[in-house]
């Protein structure tokens, strides 16, 4: 059996794992849980704010006392966190913003494999964020969205046959901001997580190359065909 801590950026990303990576995976014998990267502690009141990447160095202090915490030999951890609004004390960071996506991702995640230096963390960084999921597949909105027929098919037609992952990460051109444009009602945690696990880990899978190769190597810690 094979247990996987996922730190995620934020509450959509960990509903998103709870709600369905988590059974998923189950079936290959890896079972997962997830918490929201650590932002900052109240020690008087002794209370934990979650949620956020504020920062790297936060980002890394905290699934370093994951790994602390719990150093089990069938253990393993990974992240769920957005290419888009990445922090800048992000490793590689800098030499990594002049490549093209996929290239981007490859050195960000590489460079923070190698800043982790443990043989069992897996380092995931979504493109360009959680959102691209939902333009996997933006008619599915309707689960969630009804009497939004024209909107949604805005959404449709700007995503056409583009791959969901490269559409980009400006402030005003990202996946979630051109939800936003089109249903301002748009709420991530609730409905987005909702409406992935309605378009299906398959379809999400078939759309999302780089989703697809993570959630592949996930699988592959069971140890099952």
């Amino acid at each position: 059996m094979i247990r996987l801590h996922i730190t995620a950026e934020g509450q959509t990303e960990k509903a998103f794992v709870d709600q369905v990576l988590t059974p998923h995976l189950a079936h290959f014998d890896v079972y997962t849980d997830a918490r929201c990267v650590l932002t900052s502690k109240d020690k008087r009141a002794a209370k934990e704010y979650r949620g956020g990447l504020i920062s790297y160095q936060k980002a890394k202090a905290d699934i370093e006392t994951w790994m602390k915490e719990d150093a089990n030999q069938e253990c393993w951890f990974t992240s769920m966190f957005d290419l888009y609004a990445l922090p800048e004390d992000f490793p590689g960071f800098d030499e990594a913003k002049r490549l093209e996506p996929y290239q981007r991702i490859e050195r960000l995640e590489a460079a923070f494999g190698n800043e982790m230096n443990k043989p069992n963390f897996i380092p995931y960084i979504q493109l360009h964020e959680f959102e691209s999921l939902i333009l996997a597949d933006p008619a599915k909105l309707d689960w969630e969205y009804l009497e939004h027929d024209q909107p949604i098919g805005n959404l449709v037609k700007m995503v056409g046959s583009q791959n969901p992952e490269l559409i980009n990460d400006g402030r005003e051109t990202a996946p979630s901001k051109r939800i936003l444009k089109e249903i301002p009602e748009y709420d991530k945690v609730t409905s987005g997580v909702s409406v992935a696990a309605h378009i299906g880990l398959d379809a999400l899978r078939a759309s999302c190359k780089h989703f697809d190769e993570w959630v592949s190597r996930l699988e592959n810690l069971g140890g099952k065909e």
